[in-house]
């Protein structure tokens, strides 16, 4: 597990800038149950550019049974676009009971 654990700090560390910017400008997303930003509560996992200007954006709601995950990963997916250089942002929500359909609806 600590291995895997400082492959993905090397990874992170590894960011390109647009990564770096998107992952900033996601981080500000507020969860609105908590009031706590996504980055306060590490509910971003993953960051990654695919291709040029196309970033995937992965995230983990606050429970598998998350009322408003669906909200979230628009509003992760309005902030990721708001990035210049931004041309398609993929969200992908992690561990959800409904995953799949929020994926589907999310990225269609």
């Amino acid at each position: 597990m600590r291995i895997l654990s400082e492959k993905k700090c090397e990874r992170e560390k590894r960011l390109t800038d647009l990564e770096a910017k998107v992952r900033e400008e996601v981080g500000k997303v507020v969860d609105p149950e908590t009031g706590m930003t996504f980055a306060e509560m590490q509910m971003i996992t993953s960051v990654k550019e695919e291709a040029p200007g196309v970033v995937k954006v992965e995230f983990i709601p606050t429970s598998p049974y998350c009322p408003i995950a669906f909200k979230l990963a628009t509003d992760i997916k309005t902030a990721a676009k708001k990035v210049s250089g931004v041309t398609k942002a993929l969200v992908y929500c992690r561990g959800h009971m409904m995953e799949q359909q929020i994926n589907e609806m999310t990225n269609k």
